[in-house]
């Protein structure tokens, strides 16, 4: 953080349309050197997770019932934090500067001599063309677009749209938000002249998994999306462009489009399955059941004195990622490297355990068919009578392994890196969720987190048979946990492995 005393800059940056992959890498820059970060109440909060920044939301339309914050109080709020000292980063959905109130922000900050910077976003209509399969300048049919405010200042008593010269515009228009006056602009470009059976379409939610998309034309759209249940945000389109739907539409057909997905990894683990998730038209919720802590000072310590040497060890087993990371951090902080292992035979209980290994220079010498820790126990055994073994963990788990282990003659030792506690509680919008149905699958990792998601189910008012979400599990013994619990398992992972629990929903999605 900037010293007190010292002017920050204000990052007026574009969040885009709301796919979380749609960010500039600038705009990805300013969030890690943030301080802080308003974001707008239609920034995708997935983006959050690229900052360490406090963040705060400053909502300036009012949805589900939060309210309006004054557009002079944001104003305000972004002089007093640069003035502190604080880098602040003002996220806003699409482009900061179309429709957005950028400019406003930009005048503030200039009137009080803060420095600023304005990062671009993708707007809207851009997303809400090409995720719906339009081209608003398809050669063949339109070579100009115009991008028009469908909801002007309430405080002015004149309109300074003209209808009758935008009836005349050759090309395409994108009316933004407009669905609360969609009967009358409809309405005013007929009575202009544009003929009443011009094309026409309302793009609600573009570039989500909940986007939806009405087609029609000037006179039926209205009642379309009346029929529809369309809700902001949204943006009307008009003209011959929205043909092309039917032929270009790719969003709609991904494979897990519409679908929500609660992730309940540890959150700072979570990253490569939401965009994996992203990437195939799915809503990654965030429901971690669990949270990965650094151990304790103490034991550290313990740790840096067994590492100082490892010459006894014949075999180094690692059976999560978590404990790879941990054991190698342990090692550089105790004045050691990997040439420290290099004498040790190694077994991973899985591929992206063995993947972490391979990340660090180290290939496994076994990486067992079926990941659990019987397999990998049976794998072992013939090779580790008479040797010792460390076993890198967390501070809590099954202990299949090391009693299997020893019963085939190793002597077990294990080394806790790293702690795996239980979250507390589910958050109001998971419950909320959860109870009206608008989350669709649950995907459990361990019997432990089964038993978790159970836990705060009760908790939350719920019990099994309430639950209207689908459940994934990733293993046959996270089956049995979540089958002994009352509740029923829709897939179970092929490949146990998240990358392998997402292939699942998608067959399942794929046959539905």
């Amino acid at each position: 953080m900037s010293s007190s005393t010292d002017v920050a800059r204000v990052y007026l940056v574009g969040a885009g349309p709301g796919d979380p992959g749609l960010i500039s890498l600038r705009a990805v820059e300013c969030l890690r050197i943030a301080d802080l970060v308003l974001y707008d109440g239609l920034v995708n909060p997935l983006l959050l997770r690229h900052t360490n920044a406090v963040c705060e939301r400053t909502a300036r339309t009012r949805r589900d019932g939060s309210g309006i914050v004054p557009q002079e109080e944001v104003n305000q709020r972004l002089v007093c934090e640069a003035q502190a000292g604080r880098t602040v980063v003002r996220l806003k959905g699409g482009d900061p500067c179309i429709f957005g109130r950028g400019s406003e922000e930009a005048d503030a900050l200039e009137a009080a001599g803060i420095p600023f910077e304005i990062v671009p976003g993708i707007t809207a209509a851009t997303a809400a063309a090409e995720y719906a399969g339009f081209s608003f300048t398809h050669r063949r049919i339109s070579s100009a677009v115009a991008f028009i405010t469908g909801h002007e200042d309430p405080t002015r008593s004149d309109s300074r749209l003209d209808f009758d010269a935008i009836s005349r515009f050759p090309g395409t228009l994108v009316f933004y938000m407009g669905l609360s006056r969609l009967p009358e602009i409809c309405r005013q470009l007929i009575t202009s002249g544009m003929p009443a059976d011009t094309a026409a379409a309302i793009v609600c939610q573009a570039s989500l998994p909940s986007q939806r998309v009405a087609t029609g034309t000037l006179s039926t759209l209205p009642e379309v999306a009346t029929a529809a249940g369309l809700k902001p945000p949204s943006l009307i389109v008009v003209g011959e462009c929205v043909t092309q739907r039917e032929r270009h539409s790719w969003f709609e057909l991904l494979p897990l489009f519409g679908q929500s997905i609660a992730i309940t990894r540890p959150v700072q683990q979570a990253g490569d399955i939401v965009d994996q998730v992203v990437r195939l038209g799915g809503e990654p919720v965030l429901m971690p059941m669990i949270e990965i802590k650094p151990v304790d000072d103490s034991t550290s310590r313990e740790i840096a004195r067994r590492l100082q040497s490892l010459l006894d060890v014949d075999w180094l087993i690692f059976t999560s990622v978590n404990g790879v990371g941990e054991f190698f951090r342990h090692l550089w902080m105790s004045g050691k490297d990997s040439r420290a292992i290099g004498h040790c035979s190694v077994a991973a209980i899985g591929t992206s355990t063995a993947e972490a290994l391979a990340e660090r220079g180290i290939r496994a010498d076994i990486v067992p068919q079926t990941f659990r820790a019987e397999a990998l126990a049976d794998a072992l055994a013939p090779v580790v009578g008479g040797k010792k073994v460390l076993w890198v963990r967390a501070n809590r788990g099954r202990d299949i392994l090391p009693t299997a282990l020893k019963q085939a003659g190793a002597s077990v030792e294990d080394l806790v890196v790293y702690q795996n506690n239980d979250c507390q509680a589910m958050s109001p919008d998971i419950s909320q969720r959860l109870r009206d149905g608008t989350l669709n699958w649950i995907a459990l990792s361990s019997p432990s987190i089964a038993k978790q998601f159970l836990r705060m189910l009760q908790e939350a008012g719920m019990n099994a048979n309430q639950l209207r979400a689908k459940i994934a599990t990733i293993s046959p013994v996270t089956t049995a946990a979540v089958q002994s619990a009352g509740m029923n398992v829709a897939v179970e992972a092929g490949t146990h492995t998240w990358a392998g629990m997402i292939r699942s929903i998608c067959e399942y999605q794929r046959e539905e």
